[in-house]
């Protein structure tokens, strides 16, 4: 993957894009022919000339690429019919754009409720300007495009799709899912988190020939990672030794979670800690010493028992199977009394939100329910600006922040978005996975930072090569086993 294709912008930003490339000497009618032709490219190299192509436009830029889209294809000698939503375009590039499909014998009509059955929609209604509700006829004519969809056609999003933030990856009302989208000159952060993986489908791009050092002025407000980035955890030297491999402790394993502290466990065997030691219930004790002998188990009935062991240790895994009882709270808070660095999940995420306390010495790893109960909102509200999400848990705890989920996000100067992963992780235990693995990765002497972006990163595509045979019933302990691989590039 390209650098210039990992930095990811907000709206603002790829309009800014624009202005400095229109500016550079491309014209923005260039411009608008070039993005119709990355799409019809795209469109064609991966599934041939289409028979019949339906492009909705919209009034502005975004609808000027459709028509010329639509130029393209009846080229092609494919069977064409477009619809306008709104006002068409009377000036501008978008007008010009218009007037040449007219002037090779084009017509349009107002979108229909139902578009007729065809081949490929090209969605060229809204592009990243759209922050709110699509309203009116605009929601009805993306109604129209997702039943069109359901009825067997493919559908081509052009930039964005339809009805989403662009710069949140938000889906506010009615939002076109699209079988693969083409983005221009700019990356866009939204098609990569949140709402966005499942509206943009197949994601592609084009920087429509904008010289690079136009596009490397303008800092990022996220990077995407890659899987090259593993590269980054290096060959172990030949004298290695469990010491220096780091010692991993996993605090959790209430009554009837000794599960959560076992995957937790593995994970860092898994992802390279020499050592790896679990405080839990001492009713527990024996049974995981049993599931895995590799793990040293301790039974804790009092707090002063974890003494011993958080002097031994590297770093601290706190909240996997934890709970919220007594036990559950006396020792979280003999835990960060000790002030060791912490890897912090689920259930000691949730005594974190009742006792706030900023340090910087950790690692949060909420989802967005426990992200909304740290920062005291909803769910919902995480999830409408998932990149604010993580920068306000930054201010106010410290620290790294991971916010789990589909684009999962690594806060810090310049966030990352982890690009794969996929539905079959929506498991409980998968959490308790990726908390092992960031834990043992700081063990071994990557920074937080590092070991949090390392560590999404792997057990994200740990999660994709165990999906090989199937997302439906993929269980945690699956992805156990593929990420020995993983974390030995």
């Amino acid at each position: 993957m390209q650098e210039i294709q990992r930095r990811l912008y907000v709206a603002d930003q790829v309009r800014e894009l624009d202005r400095r490339a229109i500016a550079g000497g491309i014209p923005g009618y260039a411009l608008m022919q070039r993005a119709a032709a990355a799409c019809w490219r795209v469109l064609t190299e991966r599934w041939g000339v289409p028979r019949r192509v339906v492009v909705v436009c919209g009034s502005g830029n975004n609808g000027g690429d459709g028509y010329e889209i639509a130029r393209l294809a009846r080229r092609a000698r494919a069977e064409v019919e477009l619809y306008c939503v709104g006002r068409p375009p009377d000036r501008g590039d978008a007008a010009t754009a218009r007037a040449a499909w007219l002037a090779e014998g084009g017509d349009s009509a107002d979108c229909p409720p139902q578009l007729p059955a065809c081949d490929w929609v090209i969605d060229a209604l809204f592009g990243t300007g759209l922050s709110r509700p699509p309203e009116g006829a605009a929601a009805q004519a993306i109604e129209a495009i997702n039943l069109a969809a359901r009825r067997g056609a493919r559908v081509l999003a052009v930039d964005v799709p339809s009805g989403l933030d662009a710069s949140r990856g938000t889906a506010p009302g009615a939002c076109v899912r699209a079988d693969v989208t083409v983005s221009f000159i700019g990356n866009k952060l939204g098609l990569w988190t949140g709402h966005g993986p499942d509206c943009a489908g197949l994601r592609c791009f084009d920087t429509l020939d904008v010289p690079a050092g136009i596009l490397a002025e303008l800092e990022p407000a996220a990077w995407l990672q890659h899987e090259s980035d593993l590269g980054r955890l290096g060959r172990r030297p030949r004298d290695a030794h469990k010491g220096g491999s780091g010692h991993v402790l996993v605090v959790g394993g209430n009554l009837g979670m000794a599960g959560a502290a076992l995957l937790a466990g593995r994970a860092a065997l898994r992802a390279g800690a020499g050592l790896v030691t679990v405080a839990t219930r001492t009713a527990h004790a024996a049974a995981l010493t049993a599931a895995q002998p590799e793990l040293m188990v301790h039974g804790i009935d009092a707090v002063a028992q974890l003494d011993a062991l958080l002097a031994r240790a590297s770093v601290v895994a706190l909240g996997p199977g934890l709970g919220q009882d007594e036990w559950a709270r006396a020792l979280f808070a003999h835990v960060l009394t000790a002030d060791p660095p912490l890897v912090v999940d689920a259930d000691a995420l949730n005594l974190l939100a009742r006792l706030p306390r900023r340090r910087e010495r950790w690692i949060l790893t909420p989802h967005p329910g426990e992200a909304a109960r740290l920062l005291g909102c909803t769910t919902a509200e995480v999830q409408l600006d998932r990149p604010g999400s993580v920068a306000a848990l930054e201010r106010r705890y410290g620290g790294t922040v991971v916010l789990k989920g589909a684009g999962s996000l690594v806060g810090g100067v310049t966030p990352r978005i982890c690009p794969y992963g996929n539905p079959g992780m929506a498991c409980g235990g998968m959490g308790d996975v990726l908390t092992g693995v960031i834990a043992a990765l700081w063990a071994q002497g990557h920074g937080p930072q590092q070991a949090a972006e390392l560590g999404v990163l792997a057990h994200a595509l740990a999660g994709d090569r165990a999906a090989l045979r199937g997302e439906r019933g993929l269980l945690p302990q699956d992805l156990l086993a593929e990420l020995r691989g993983i974390v030995n590039p």
